[in-house]
């Protein structure tokens, strides 16, 4: 197959409406305005291929030309295997961000995959004709790239797991009048210490309960401590590549652990930015503008980019004003904030959080240290 001809009608588009037991297959031929359907078990590319194969050996053999095959699917719990496996294959795939489709206002409109599979069809004859804003598509990462996002993902699991627990053992012992749990160090003797607080030993079956819980946490915490050694000894070793020495890089700093530096190069500072508009946009800390006449102002932050890496670097600018208070975005804080508290110090520091992301962008690309920032010693 060849690269696509957007002068000449000569492509074939699939679009893909993907879901966990069905996949629907349409297709616009060339010079063929009837959409072609066909349903297919979800992840049967042989069968996939092998239609979208088909479809291409007639048209080639009645325009007597050979054709271009585009596609396009959401993004979804999919992920990119098949996205590859297309790209693999000869055929020219994007992946769309289902948000960033315009669709009918009304109130109540008409929703089934058939109707979805024509209106991704229709986003993708226009994107291929020259009109890029009709929709957002997905930078695909490497599998290299995506497999490094692992580590901190998963970290970030099994810390929501561990405080789940924990809640749920204190939640436990309240309804006892017990208001602190023993030391995990100490679990058997401070569990045969407690009493509830009419003075009864604790209830059997509801001790057990406790006991597996504590176990589940213990073994939580274990997992936590097995994969920050992981990481622990990956920087330990000379960086291989760029995106580990942005990670070195960013440890560096004061007030910058390892697991701030891993999550915020892995999420973000792996991809390339044309200018800081661009990063604040992907991490969704960009406002969002408002304006119409005389009316002009700004709606807060749009939220729609990396919501991991959003959190992060939020609660890595208030570490920011503890560890760096030398710094010019601390001073700056300080000048704007002043005695404020409440509202306004939140709404501030979201928008130091947006300076703070442009300037370590700006120190992993270049390595010059902004003024007033310190290293770890």
């Amino acid at each position: 197959m060849r690269p696509i001809d957007n002068t000449a009608d000569t492509t074939v588009y699939v679009a893909l409406e993907l879901s966990r037991a069905i996949w629907l297959v349409a297709v616009r031929l060339p010079g063929v305005e009837k959409l072609v359907f066909h349903r297919l078990e979800a992840g049967d590319t042989a069968r996939l291929l092998g239609f979208v194969a088909a479809h291409c050996t007639r048209t080639e053999a009645s325009l007597g030309a050979s054709v271009a095959v585009a596609s396009c699917f959401e993004a979804g719990p999919d992920g990119f295997w098949l996205h590859r496996l297309l790209v693999a294959n000869g055929i020219d795939n994007v992946i769309v961000e289902p948000t960033s489709i315009l669709i009918s206002r009304r109130s109540r409109r008409a929703k089934t995959d058939r109707l979805d599979a024509q209106g991704l069809l229709r986003v993708l004859m226009a994107r291929h004709r020259g009109d890029h804003q009709i929709c957002s598509v997905l930078r695909v990462p490497t599998p290299e790239e995506e497999d490094a996002k692992r580590p901190h993902r998963e970290r970030e699991r099994l810390v929501q797991e561990r405080v789940r627990i924990e809640n749920r053992i204190e939640a436990l012992l309240l309804t006892q009048g017990i208001r602190k749990r023993p030391s995990l160090r100490y679990w058997d003797a401070g569990m045969d210490a407690l009493r509830t607080a009419d003075g009864r030993a604790m209830p059997p079956l509801l001790r057990a309960e406790i006991d597996r819980l504590k176990r589940r946490l213990t073994l939580t915490m274990e997992l936590i401590r097995e994969i920050e050694g992981e990481r622990s000894t990956m920087l330990a070793t000379p960086p291989s590549d760029d995106a580990s020495c942005k990670v070195a890089a960013l440890s560096r700093i004061r007030g910058v652990g390892d697991t701030f530096a891993a999550v915020l190069t892995r999420e973000v500072f792996y991809r390339h930015f044309d200018n800081r508009r661009q990063l604040a946009s992907y991490v969704g800390i960009a406002p969002i503008p408002h304006q119409s006449g005389a009316m002009d102002r700004d709606h807060g932050i749009g939220r729609a980019g990396n919501a991991r890496a959003r959190t992060t670097l939020i609660q890595l600018a208030w570490l920011w004003l503890r560890y760096q208070p030398d710094s010019g975005l601390a001073a700056w804080f300080r000048e704007r904030v002043g005695a404020l508290a409440g509202r306004s110090r939140r709404i501030a520091i979201v928008a130091m959080a947006r300076k703070l992301l442009v300037t370590l962008w700006r120190y992993v690309e270049t390595g010059v240290l902004p003024a007033g920032m310190k290293l770890k010693a």
